[in-house]
């Protein structure tokens, strides 16, 4: 239950993201808004990192190769959601954006093997469904 609480969490910050960027996007470009957010991203995390991580041999794992893969995927996406955002209203590109949701649950199905219940199937129809509705 912890990664739900988590979950939520994540979620009530990611819309705060979304007013808040709107809200900056009035007076500053989507690149230079990416570039401004992505430096102050960097600087809170390390001093997250440095905080409550004391061990720093998860730096030198394999991994990281596919976290640094991330965060450029990441980047690209935070260029493209101002761009969105400055361009379209908050409603609408947010529901897009979510869509990540039903993009994320068939990757996760053909790279990484998860299996697609019949629940998961029918919760990706009915996201897609909500996505149309609020777009359209």
């Amino acid at each position: 239950m912890e990664w739900f609480i988590y979950a939520l969490l994540s979620a009530f910050f990611a819309a705060l993201v979304s007013i808040f960027g709107k809200i900056g996007l009035k007076d500053v470009d989507p690149i230079a808004a990416t570039a401004i957010r992505a430096v102050i991203m960097a600087i809170f995390m390390i001093g997250v990192y440095f905080t409550l991580e004391k061990d720093l041999k998860g730096l030198m794992s394999k991994g990281v190769l596919f976290i640094v893969l991330s965060a450029v995927l990441g980047v690209l996406s935070w260029i493209f959601y101002f761009m969105a955002l400055k361009k379209g209203n908050v409603s609408q590109e947010v529901a897009v954006d979510r869509s990540s949701v039903i993009i994320a649950i068939i990757l996760s199905v053909l790279i990484l093997g998860e299996k697609l219940t019949l629940k998961t199937g029918l919760a990706v129809i009915l996201v897609f469904i909500g996505l149309l509705l609020l777009t359209i």
